[in-house]
Order: structure tokens, then sequence, then C-alpha cells
């Protein structure tokens, strides 16, 4: 049974509204668990679209879970909606021109993110009414994706327990179903308390947490020489312990992002870097408090589901952009250097051309060789069949976590991919649900690869909160 036009025609349908609610959450850019005014917007539209809707999912007052339809199989859309410090800029301005100096920006483009999976589960639901099918869709609206590990906490909580599928996307340069490939996760404080004395007239009296922070990134900068090649150890100073050089600054503190190919290496990396830690304060004679804030898994894939969707984007194709949309992404394309373009197109595998926005399909078995960052959407398939695809949003060769994601984050071309990929993730999602031999064979790859990796264990401690206050530092 092939429902991909009636589907299609419902995506087409709603669209318009789609792309005026991804606007509006990019004009509003709030970070991670700040994003009081989009959550809002997507509860509008969810209401509006008629789905039961309930709020503060895993007490997380900007989570939201919006259902319709009775009975069935359970198809869950993944949406995010929040937004990057710093990254302030002017829409389809093809040099950086902040509208608010140090202010906030989508430069990961999850305002387009959140609106296509609302807008493909809306197909859905109106498709599955129309031919009076059995099932139910969800749209889960998750903030923090940006190291916050909503998701995570989410699935800790039970969210997605009765989930059978999920179905979920990501901006990118190319049209292609997601590698299954990323990087678990830990976000973790090292707090370090000394003692405060006269720096000039009674040095020997005080023991500086400052310098401990020092010491601690020499013994990782050590590390690094000694781990995984494809792990990653990066860090923030949070607190410096004060301006004024004369005081021994009694306290300090530094956030450590810690990855891993996967939960087990990850977890041994982070024992490592909390070793040094207490190295560092026995040196200094300062104590050290380390505090998880948050944590995310390596991503599980799906053979069944991957090539499901493959072949629905072949069917459908990428997204269809005209000269005005190549024009603007020669214009950003200009603001790169060539090291940028040429790692894009390294990372699919296929032979390079000059095609300033992808015009093709990436074959699901190109040698890859992409950029792995890290993402929550891991957890949720370690619970979950789940699928991801990528669509073209941007110029190939942009950078994301920068202004020219931002400059072109409302732009048409960004709208029209948008568009195409909820067409994607709909007929994914009616495939699956009208097809008991894909949904079996998708929870059957589900169950061999959990297991064959020892089961799901939450990478966030029992006791720890979502860490709702970490955009400010808390």
């Amino acid at each position: 049974m092939d429902n991909r036009n009636d589907l299609w025609r419902h995506v087409d349908a709603s669209k318009e509204r789609f792309i005026e609610l991804s606007d509006r959450v990019w004009a509003i850019p709030e970070v991670c668990y700040t994003e009081k005014r989009s959550v809002a917007e997507h509860v509008a539209e969810l209401r509006h679209q008629g789905f039961r809707i309930t709020e503060n999912v895993a007490d997380i007052p900007t989570a939201v879970i919006g259902e319709a339809g009775e009975g069935g199989p359970v198809i869950a859309f993944l949406g995010e909606y929040d937004a990057l410090p710093g990254l302030s800029q002017e829409s389809g301005v093809a040099r950086h021109s902040e509208i608010e100096a140090g202010g906030h920006g989508h430069g990961c483009g999850h305002n387009l993110l959140g609106s296509a999976a609302l807008l493909a589960a809306t197909a859905m639901k109106n498709w599955l009414a129309e031919n009076k099918l059995p099932g139910r869709v969800r749209y889960y609206g998750c903030p923090a994706e940006e190291g916050g590990a909503a998701k995570a906490f989410m699935v800790r909580a039970g969210a997605f327990k009765d989930a059978d599928i999920a179905i979920s996307w990501h901006p990118s340069s190319f049209w292609e179903v997601t590698p299954p490939l990323s990087l678990a996760n830990t976000r973790a404080d090292f707090i370090f308390t000394g003692r405060a004395s006269h720096a000039a007239a009674s040095p020997e009296l005080g023991r500086s947490a400052l310098d401990a922070v020092e010491l601690m990134s020499v013994g990782v900068n050590y590390m690094r020489e000694h781990m995984p090649s494809d792990a990653r150890v990066h860090y923030a100073l949070l607190d410096t312990g004060g301006i004024a050089p004369n005081v021994v600054q009694a306290h300090a503190r530094v956030r450590y992002s810690i990855r891993a190919r996967d939960l087990p290496g990850m977890l041994e990396l982070v024992g490592r870097v909390k070793k040094i830690a207490e190295g560092a304060a026995l040196m200094t004679e300062t104590t050290m408090e380390m505090k998880i804030v948050s944590a995310v898994s390596n991503v599980v894939g799906n053979g069944p589901l991957e090539q499901a969707l493959q072949g629905i984007m072949e069917d459908l194709g990428p997204p269809h952009f005209d000269d005005a949309d190549k024009e603007f992404a020669r214009q950003i394309r200009a603001t790169l250097s060539q090291k940028d373009i040429d790692a894009v197109w390294r990372a699919i595998g296929v032979p390079k051309t000059e095609a300033e926005l992808a015009d093709f399909t990436v074959p699901l078995d190109s040698p890859r060789n992409p950029a792995i960052g890290s993402t929550d959407v891991g957890d949720v398939s370690w619970v979950v069949p789940t699928v991801q695809a990528h669509a073209p949003t941007v110029a190939i060769g942009t950078p994301f976590h920068t202004w020219q994601v931002v400059a072109q984050g409302k732009m048409p071309a960004a709208h029209k991919a948008m568009v195409q990929v909820a067409k994607a993730m709909a007929a994914t999602g009616a495939a699956v649900l009208t097809d008991p031999q894909l949904m079996a064979a998708a929870k059957a790859d589900f169950q061999k690869r959990v297991a064959a990796d020892g089961g799901y264990t939450s990478p966030v401690p029992p006791e720890v909160q979502p860490p709702l206050t970490m955009s400010t530092g808390g």
C-alpha cells in the first residue's frame, strides 16, 4: 500500500503554517532550557491542530508531547527548538551582521527542525483520520539538545516507554539518511575550593582554586595523547575566582565535555578526567567536587528503518532550488574557506561537484567519513527503534554553529528543505504503520543491537536532575 502521495498532499496543505512557525521561532532564539516562548509557539500549534497535549514532561517546563489518534502503534516524531549563544545574525545577509550584540541565534537550525517534525506529525495525523486507520502520532517537543540532554532525562522519566518507532531529522548540507554515528558525552563541572589570602603580603597562607583548574587543564592535555583518536575533551571556564590578582582565588569552576564512541568508553574517560582533577586538588591543597550536569548516549542505528527511509528519499528527491536560492548560497560560500567546503564533501564520500545546494540523494552505502558530534537522540535510539534524515537547509560547506547557518535559517531554500523532509518523515511513519513486516524487522534489528551492547543504562546518574539553570552557569 503506497500512501506517499496522500501524505505529501497533507504536508503541502499545511506547510505555510509551519514555515511561519519556523520563522517565529527563528526570531526568538532561546538557549538551553530557557525556550519558554518557543515551546509556547509549538503548544499553540499543537492545540490548533487538535493534538492532546502533555506539558512539563519529565519535570522540564519547556518539554511537551502532543498526541493524536487512537489504538495501534505509536509513531514518534522528535522536534527541537533551542538556539545557541552568541550567534545573533540578520537573515538573508551574507556577512556577519548581528541583530543584537552578543545575542543568541539558531546556528544549528532547530527552528526548522521542530517545525518540520511537527508538520510531519500533523500530516500523518490528518492522513490517519482521513483513512479511519488505527494508530497514534506523537510529537515530542524537546528542548536543550545543545548540551542539556533533555531527551536523556525524558527517556529516564519513561516518556518513550510505549513508543514503537521514532523519526527525526536535522538541518544539513545534504539530502540523506543520517549516518547512525555519534559520540556518547558527559558534561561535568569540577568545582575547586581553596583559601583566600593577600597574594603579596601572605601568599603562603593562600591555596589557589584557580591554580587547581590550570593544573587540571595541563593534566587533561597530557592525557589527550593516551586516549582513543575519536574521543574528544573540551572545557569552558565558568568561574575564575574573581578579577583581583592580588587576592588568591578561593574558588574556581570549570565545565568539561567528555566524549567517546560508546557509553563504556565515555564512562572510562570520565573516570580518568576525574582522577586528574583529584590530582590537581592534591597538588594545590584545595578540595574538589565533581558535579554531573548532563550526559547522552551514542546513537544506535536501525537497518530496516534506514533502508525504508532511503527508498522514500530517493523517490521523493531533494528539494527543488531556484536561481535565487543558488545565488544566495553562492554569496554564503564566498564567506567560507575552501577547507570548510572540502571537509563537508569528505564527510559524505561522494564525488565533489560545484553545486551550491545539494541536488542529489547521498547513497546509503557511500563510504562516509562524517564529522561526529553528540546528540540526545542517542538515548531515544536505545529504547525505541530510531531513524533520522538530513535535509539541505544550507549551502554546501556551511559549518554549523556559525552565523552563516543563522543567516540561512529563514530563507526560501531552508523552507523548501524543511517541507521536503517533512514529507519523507511522514511517509516513513506511514510505511511502518501499515507494513507489519517492516515494523517487526525494525524491532528485531533494534533488539539485536541493544542486546549486543549489553542493554541500556542511562548515562545520567539517578540523583542528577535536568539542569534548568545551566545556561546561566548554574
